[in-house]
């Protein structure tokens, strides 16, 4: 009996990991997920005396901030 809910409760978790990574709301947090560490990376190796809590807000402050795509500039007016 125990043997067939830890079967069951392994395909449930497998099915709705399934769901969730197919989900375009995954990959928006893998890809922010993605950017914050890529400014933690850098502003650690830019040399800076800041510390990792430090690091971490500005990494979150630089992934949330809106910026215009290189390839659209906006009119300048």
């Amino acid at each position: 009996m125990i043997r067939k809910a830890l079967i069951a409760g392994t395909v449930a978790a497998g099915l709705a990991l399934t769901a969730i990574h197919g989900s375009p709301a995954f990959h928006r947090l893998e890809s922010s997920a993605r950017n914050i560490q890529q400014y933690v990376n850098t502003l650690k190796s830019a040399g800076d005396t800041a510390g990792p809590l430090e690091r971490l807000v500005f990494s979150l402050v630089l992934a949330n901030s809106k910026t215009p795509h290189p390839a659209h500039p906006q009119p300048r007016g």
